[in-house]
């Protein structure tokens, strides 16, 4: 969500049961919100419990009760963190609801309704109709957000932040796709290693019939022949790029791959004719490199080790060699495959966290073996290694630097957008050099005993 409040994308992985990703997809739709018209909301029979239980999992705790315990029942009270301190978990909502509430009447306008929860001091501003049902809720946390984060990718809509999520090309996968479609999502990324299969060809013929509004992001390619067949069969966008990962050795071990300034030059030119925008995905490990994809025709970047050191990211730090780390793998790589495989019972009781069971644990699909195609494989042939990468603090203060890195770099061209680069480009006003070895050094720091590299402040 982090990256979606700073004006990008994060995209979750499949490499976990659908449950568990749906989950996440509706967490990110619930962080932010103009008018809510999916709240949640429970009787005054609940307890005290019930709402403790969705602070946790959802990380809030103003609740509104009606009398059916649904949206479109009869406004009777809300609960509000304030409420539930120091109450017993088997406490009854009657008991604890505030009843003297400030409501706003449905058909009122965002602008409206954000001046009445602002001067109401309230947390939480509840919609009715003429006959006091419960119709939306508007959230003083979602004022403050907008405030925050003015960047933040969301709807223009609704005002949520929008939910990627990444899906497979097997069968199993289009079930997955049906619980995260049901929890909101905006945008799939269909993953796979080689675009341009009949399995993938297939899915987006399938998600575009099934859901003609949701995003589709194909890939990965790095031909024209590999874009046109994606394009042709429905997919709105397309990552570029193959080997070019940090952490990916294809190119090492099977010969295939494209070096990813050629290749996302030329899917850039082709796709454009199509209006079909592209994502440079594989070896982004600066600024520069950012603004190159960016003057080759590319519309986003995809960064993964760039991001893997941040707190975000899944993983814990840990000290090697003195320097503070995460770890940091990639799907190919022989770690990534063998997730999942069932274990030792001891170790199946020791993985067991926030009640998920063993069965959840074991038995969905293991993404990084699809994703290669390698599921059926006796033996399983890494393409990626896993390594670590060094602590790189919150992506709140990386993302940040990074953006303000690309506004320097375009005043230092002399463009004033990306739209005027890439045409400064076609145009030949902005061209690219050949640098030999010596003069790779020279643009480098040189003729130092020693210096500290500090990337941002």
């Amino acid at each position: 969500m982090s990256s979606q409040l700073l004006g990008g994308i994060g995209v979750i992985h499949h490499n976990q049961s659908a449950e568990e990703q749906a989950a996440m997809v509706r967490k990110v739709k619930r962080h932010e919100n103009g008018f809510i018209t999916d709240p949640v909301v429970l009787t005054p029979s609940h307890r005290v419990e019930h709402v403790l239980d969705v602070k946790e999992r959802l990380g809030f705790a103003g609740i509104p009760i009606t009398d059916t315990g649904a949206l479109g029942g009869k406004l009777l009270g809300i609960v509000t963190n304030r409420d539930i301190q120091f109450r017993s978990p088997l406490t009854p909502l009657s008991e604890v609801m505030t009843t003297d509430l400030i409501t706003a009447p449905e058909g009122v306008t965002l602008e409206e309704a954000n001046n009445i929860l602002r001067d109401s001091k309230k947390g939480k501003l509840p919609i009715v109709d003429q006959d006091g049902r419960l119709t939306s809720l508007l959230s003083r946390s979602d004022l403050l957000k907008n405030q925050n984060y003015p960047l933040a990718s969301k709807l223009p809509s609704s005002k949520q932040l929008y939910a990627a999520a990444a899906v497979g090309t097997r069968p199993a996968d289009r079930e997955r796709l049906a619980l995260l479609v049901d929890a909101g999502l905006d945008i799939v990324f269909i993953d796979s290693s080689q675009g341009n299969s009949v399995f993938q060809i297939d899915m987006i013929h399938w998600i575009k019939a099934t859901y003609p509004k949701l995003e589709v992001i194909a890939g990965n390619v790095v031909t024209r022949e590999q874009a046109a067949s994606l394009i042709a069969a429905g997919a709105d966008g397309l990552r570029v790029g193959m080997g070019s990962g940090s952490i990916c050795i294809t190119q090492e071990v099977m010969a295939v791959g494209r070096p990813q300034a050629t290749a996302v030059y030329a899917v850039a030119e082709f796709a454009s004719k199509f209006g079909v925008p592209v994502i440079a995905d594989g070896g982004i490990q600066n600024v520069g490199h950012i603004v190159k994809a960016l003057a080759l025709g590319a519309g986003a970047v995809m960064m993964g080790g760039l991001l893997a050191g941040t707190t975000e990211a899944p993983g814990e730090y840990f000290y090697h060699e003195g320097k503070r780390v995460k770890a940091y793998r990639g799907m190919g790589s022989i770690e990534a495959m063998e997730q999942g495989k069932p274990g030792p019972t001891s170790q199946m009781k020791g993985a067991l966290t926030n009640g998920v069971s063993k069965k959840k644990n074991t038995t969905h699909e293991n993404a990084a073996t699809s994703r290669y195609f390698s599921e059926s494989s006796a033996v399983k042939v890494a393409q990626g290694v896993s390594g670590d990468v060094q602590d790189k603090g919150s992506v709140r203060q990386f993302l940040p630097y990074l953006y303000t890195g690309v506004q320097h770099s375009l005043q230092d061209i002399g463009v004033r957008s990306v739209a005027e680069l890439q045409e400064g480009v076609k145009a030949g006003r902005v061209r690219f050099e050949l640098r030999t070895a010596s003069a790779q050094v020279e643009g480098g720091v040189h003729g130092l005993h020693s210096y500290t590299k500090r990337l941002y402040a």
